[in-house]
Order: C-alpha cells, then sequence, then structure tokens
C-alpha cells in the first residue's frame, strides 16, 4: 500500500477483498477458443450468482402466479393484498437481475454468437417482463374489479415492470463481453507491459495509471485501488476510460508514438500480430466523461 501524488492510498484490489474473505483471481487467456476466458474461480462465482439469479426469478414467477390466481380473483374487496403482493415480487426480480449482472462481469459472454450474447446481458429485462407483463395483462382483464381499481393495481404493477426492467435488467451499453475484457487487456500489456489498472470505489471507469486526475480528486473512500482488469469490473468498473489515450500522455509519461502504436493494435489478441489501425477509426472526443466522483462527463 502506498501514498500516490495526490496523497490517496493506492490499495490493491485483490488484498483489499482477500481482508473481508475473498479473492479475485486473475484472468488468463486461451491459446485457442474464446478471446479471454475467466479463471476456474471467476467460473465458479459466476455460476453461484446465476444459480441465486435463476432461483429470485423462480419465487418472483411463483409469486405472480400465486397473486393470479388466489388473489386477483378478490381484489375487488383486497385491492391492498393485490397490490402487497406487488411487492416481492418486485424485490426478487431486482435481486435477480443483480446477480444475473454481478455473474456477467465475471464472466462474460462471446460476441460471436450475437443472439446468444443478446440474451445472457438482456435476460434481466426479459424476466422481468415475464414476472409482470401476464399479472398486468389479468388485472386489465380482471371482471370484477371497477375501472378505478384497474388503474391503480394495473398502473402499479405496470410502472414496477418498467423501472425494474430498465434500472436493473437492461444493459443499454449492450453488456461485457469477452472482446472487450481482451482488447482492455491488450492495450494494458503493450502499453504497460502488465495487465493493471487504477480505479476508485465510486467511479464507473478504470484508467491506465494512479496519476490521473480523475482518481485523485478528494473523495469520502480517500483510496486509490489497482488491480487487473478482470478485478477491475468485477469491482464494478463499466470499461477502461475511452480518454485512455490522451490519459496516458498527459498523466501516465507515455509518447504520443508508444499509445498510437498501441491504438493501433488494441484489437489483436497477444498471440497474433498487431492489426493495423481502421482506416475509419473515430478520434478520441475532447468532450468530458463522467468521471469517477459524479461529476458531469460525457464520455
Amino acid at each position: 500500500m502506498t501514498d500516490s501524488p495526490g496523497k490517496k492510498k493506492v490499495v490493491r484490489a485483490s488484498e483489499a477483498q482477500s481482508k473481508n474473505g475473498k479473492n479475485i483471481p486473475r484472468s488468463p487467456r486461451q491459446a485457442d477458443g474464446p478471446v479471454w476466458a475467466p479463471t476456474e474461480e471467476a467460473a465458479r462465482k459466476a455460476k453461484t450468482s446465476r444459480l441465486i439469479a435463476w432461483g429470485s426469478w423462480a419465487i418472483a414467477i411463483i409469486a405472480e402466479v400465486a397473486t393470479i390466481i388466489w388473489v386477483l380473483p378478490t381484489a375487488n374487496e383486497k385491492l391492498w393484498l393485490l397490490l402487497v403482493m406487488l411487492v416481492p415480487i418486485a424485490l426478487f426480480a431486482i435481486a435477480g437481475n443483480l446477480m444475473w449482472k454481478k455473474a456477467n462481469r465475471l464472466s462474460p459472454a462471446s460476441k460471436e454468437n450475437a443472439f446468444a450474447f443478446f440474451v445472457q446481458n438482456q435476460l434481466g429485462a426479459i424476466m422481468t417482463v415475464i414476472a409482470f407483463l401476464p399479472l398486468v395483462i389479468f388485472i386489465l382483464l380482471d371482471k370484477n374489479m371497477n375501472g378505478k381499481q384497474k388503474a391503480v393495481a394495473g398502473g402499479l404493477a405496470g410502472l414496477a415492470l418498467v423501472l425494474i426492467a430498465t434500472l436493473t435488467g437492461i444493459e443499454w451499453d449492450g453488456g461485457p463481453s469477452q472482446e472487450q475484457y481482451a482488447e482492455e487487456e491488450n492495450i494494458m500489456l503493450q502499453l504497460t507491459g502488465k495487465d493493471e489498472v487504477f480505479w476508485v470505489k465510486n467511479g464507473s471507469v478504470f484508467h491506465v495509471c494512479e496519476t490521473v486526475p480523475d482518481v485523485n480528486k478528494e473523495s469520502a473512500d480517500g483510496r486509490i485501488f489497482t488491480g487487473s482488469v478482470a478485478e477491475a469490473h468485477e469491482a464494478g468498473k463499466d470499461r477502461l476510460t475511452k480518454r485512455w489515450q490522451s490519459e496516458a500522455v498527459k498523466h501516465c509519461g507515455y509518447t504520443q508514438d508508444e499509445v498510437d502504436k498501441v491504438a493501433h493494435a488494441a484489437t489483436a489478441t497477444l498471440e497474433d500480430p498487431p492489426a493495423p489501425a481502421p482506416e475509419d477509426e473515430d478520434a478520441e472526443s475532447d468532450a468530458p466523461e463522467a468521471d469517477d466522483q459524479g461529476s458531469t462527463k460525457t464520455q
């Protein structure tokens, strides 16, 4: 543990996790097969998270079916009971979605199969629809409730569906992928010679080095975490900052030529020779990015 130039403590993610009885493994590559693969430990954690997710979704759907069969017929007299039943359905749907997203960070899908990639990353939204949409339909078709009761119950169930699906189910950026992890690891290995990145607790992205301003701003936590790309993703970070090129030159001591060479080969695997830079590759935007302390940036 060392002091950074911003007087924050630099903490290895694996050390911080091991204090809580956890250990985040580093991610090896495979010479053949997927471009990136989790370690056995990460795969085991992902499997456990997925089992918990499926169990949570199952409970939510069972509660929905029970509500339709036993509660809805008396909803005109006991509307409060119908509304109460929406709570466990919502809670278990949310729990399932969050555990599924956690599993996908540990063991992401490959983009090679577009359909499987879509389903794995958007399954939370799909299961949320299954847990709520049939109930909404049965409420609207119920012959015993009056219009006001249908509006209240159907409106709340529909609102829960939309909010849970959009806030915890949908992966708006498409979701993590093996290709993304491999590319990020390639960038760091080719630029710095090691799979090591830096982030802060409340940030959404990770960075090239510990001296960048975004990780040295004052924060209540007062720590900068360092670890592998896989560790950063397990810690909840979405990606390598899109400004990594300017960050490396301005704050991490690399030359523009060094950064350009890495950028041109960013999509090549370690076993393959560097790929040429695409002719239509987008230039790095100068627009600000959502930073690690919650201020408004756009990349």
